[in-house]
């Protein structure tokens, strides 16, 4: 690490802690040259997530995006904030620890859907209908008999 004061590359390292979000490390330096100290910070490089839209376009994985877009959902229903926040964590952290870091936009509209299908049909079926785009009621209605028949499933088989 180059020294700020003097431009030398000589130096140790006197105290390392890792930072309160627990995403970097501050270390202290000393130069062995002119003895002065300084303070550097190491963070993992992250490759940012991307989203390929269905018009071809990319765009940068934005949590805010889909927080939107599940608030509008779960409007009026019985979730807590705290429970929507968990989701997009799980997401996000889905995507990450995947290899790759380009993904379609319809991979992250099925996993929200996914999840919201588990916790709420009621959001599930309004952020379905955006996402899908349904083009009129018999589409709406379609999806709607769908979502029963997976619940009766799911409810005979427990």
């Amino acid at each position: 690490m180059k020294c700020p004061f003097c431009g030398d590359l000589e130096n140790k390292v006197i105290d390392s802690r890792i930072s309160k979000d627990g995403r970097s490390i501050r270390r202290r330096r000393e130069c062995l040259i002119c003895n002065r100290r300084f303070t550097t910070f190491e963070h993992i490089e992250e490759i940012p997530l991307m989203i390929m839209k269905k018009d071809g376009r990319r765009e940068q994985f934005s949590r805010d995006k889909i927080r939107m877009g599940i608030n509008r959902a779960c409007e009026k229903r019985d979730i807590s904030i705290h429970v929507i926040e968990e989701m997009i964590d799980d997401i996000e952290r889905e995507l990450m620890e995947n290899e790759e870091k380009e993904f379609p936009s319809s991979l992250l509209g099925e996993k929200v859907m996914t999840r919201l299908n588990d916790l709420d049909g009621v959001a599930y079926v309004r952020f379905a209908s955006v996402y899908r785009q349904f083009k009129d009621v018999g589409e709406f209605v379609s999806e709607l008999e769908q979502y029963i028949k997976s619940k009766k499933s799911e409810n005979n088989h427990s």
